[in-house]
C-alpha cells in the first residue's frame, strides 16, 4: 500500500483521473464533517455495530471500482482506519491500494483539536460540507 500525504494524493487523482477515490469514515462523518469532492463513500465499519466485516468491504469497493486493477485511494479521519482497509483490499487482490497520511482532519493538537497540524483540511485542499 502507498502511503500519500494528502497534497500528493491530490496529485494522483488529478494525474490518474480513473483512481477511484474512498471515504472510509462512516457517512455521516463525511456528510457532517466534510469531504473531498468527488469522493465516494463506502464506509469500513457503520453504525451501530462499528465493527469492520472486511469481506463486505472489499465486495463494495469492487463494485464501484468495477476491476481488482483500477487505482484506489483511501482517506478516513486520521488516516488510522485507511490502514486496516486497504490491508483488506490487498487481500482480497486489489492492485494499486493507496491511503492518505494524517487522512480528513488529521492528528489531535495539544488541545485535542484536529485540521491545526496537518491533513487534507489543513493543507487547504478542496472540500464540501453539507
Amino acid at each position: 500500500m502507498k502511503h500519500l500525504l494528502p497534497k500528493e494524493a491530490w496529485a494522483q487523482i488529478q494525474q490518474q483521473p480513473d483512481t477511484l477515490f474512498v471515504d472510509v469514515r462512516m457517512e455521516i462523518e463525511s456528510l457532517y464533517v466534510g469531504r473531498p469532492p468527488g469522493v465516494e463513500n463506502i464506509p469500513w465499519y457503520e453504525y451501530p455495530d462499528l465493527t469492520p466485516d472486511p469481506a463486505s468491504f472489499a465486495a463494495a469497493v469492487e463494485r464501484e471500482a468495477g476491476s481488482k486493477a483500477r487505482p484506489i485511494l483511501l482517506i478516513c479521519r486520521s488516516g488510522k482506519r485507511t490502514l486496516a482497509a486497504g490491508e483488506a483490499l490487498e487481500a482480497a487482490g486489489f492492485k494499486e491500494v493507496a491511503h492518505v497520511v494524517h487522512g480528513f482532519e488529521g492528528d489531535l493538537d495539544e488541545q485535542f483539536k484536529r485540521s491545526t497540524l496537518n491533513g487534507w483540511r489543513f493543507d487547504g485542499l478542496p472540500w464540501e460540507q453539507m
